[in-house]
């Protein structure tokens, strides 16, 4: 079944320093591709459209990628403000259809767990970890059902500090719009996995594990990709 796929390519990469002064962070580069390349190549064959969600150094994004990718087009939201990724993901709601994939503009996914993903209506993946390390998790109980997402924090306090880090990829449909995206503590943005909290109990949300995730905050994180991506193919 035909789907799009929407990337969230807003954000500003200021972790970066100044290799994002002059460009926008998905178009960094690992290698001979840039981060953003990674993804568009990743993409399952019932993608017929791509909606990149673009602010900061958005027109760079364009000049880019132009209109197509492979013969799928690509169409251009724009994201103002900045303000969390449900509010960038609303940004694209009168260009998507029924059912898509949402993906960070950042991060690096394998084509296999994009495919799994895109097999549901609501999902999400999750990175399996045997070790205590940074990320949020996604909580669920006995069933697999989807409960909460938490800080590793305070993930440490109801279970092991280990389990699974969320990844930012979702599979949705446009039911999700008819969600009020839920506004963050303390912050001036509104969260795309607080949201979709509303819809579990309206909608199964699946819990796609992966054992591929690789997380492109800092510069460190982009030598470190290097040496995956010289080993592991996608």
């Amino acid at each position: 079944m035909a789907m799009q796929a929407v990337i969230l390519c807003a954000g500003m990469g200021t972790r970066m320093g100044e290799l994002t002064r002059d460009i926008p962070k998905p178009l960094l580069h690992i290698g001979n591709k840039t981060l953003l390349e990674y993804k568009l190549e990743s993409l399952p064959e019932e993608i017929d459209k791509i909606v990149l969600v673009i602010g900061y150094k958005g027109k760079k994004i364009k000049e880019a990628f132009g209109n197509y990718f492979r013969k799928i087009p690509i169409v251009y939201v724009e994201d103002r403000t900045v303000s969390g990724t449900a509010h960038a993901l609303w940004q694209a709601k009168d260009v998507v259809r029924r059912r898509f994939v949402v993906m960070m503009g950042d991060d690096i996914y394998s084509s296999e767990a994009i495919k799994k993903c895109v097999q549901f209506d609501f999902s999400i993946v999750g990175k399996t970890e045997t070790i205590d390390k940074p990320g949020d998790r996604i909580v669920t109980d006995s069933n697999n059902n989807l409960i909460d997402f938490v800080t590793h924090e305070k993930y440490r306090t109801i279970r092991d500090g280990a389990g699974l880090i969320f990844t930012g990829l979702y599979s949705l449909t446009a039911d999700i719009f008819n969600y009020e995206p839920v506004k963050l503590e303390l912050k001036d943005e509104w969260g795309l996995p607080q949201t979709l909290l509303k819809v579990i109990g309206d909608h199964h949300v699946e819990i796609i594990e992966t054992d591929f995730w690789i997380q492109i905050t800092d510069r460190e994180d982009l030598r470190k990709a290097e040496i995956i991506l010289s080993k592991v193919p996608l």
